[in-house]
């Protein structure tokens, strides 16, 4: 193998490491902001069954309220 063969297959080694370096930092970071949203969101459903919650419980005394009258 003459030897830029051999330097050309050495950069596109070294390209092909840095790409997938650069590819698992990127999954690495998709993850992370994965897990954060997933967590943002459980606490957004909580948040909400908690006002859903609210509102029902106004909906009845507001209710029970109209039925004195």
């Amino acid at each position: 193998m003459a030897e830029s063969e051999l330097e050309k297959l050495e950069r596109q080694v070294d390209e092909l490491l840095a790409l997938c370096r650069r590819l698992r930092d990127e999954n690495r970071s998709l993850r992370d902001r994965q897990e954060q949203l997933a967590t943002e969101r459980a606490h957004l459903i909580q948040r909400n069954e908690l006002v859903r919650a609210r509102v029902e419980a106004m909906i009845s005394r507001l209710k029970s309220m109209e039925q004195i009258s």
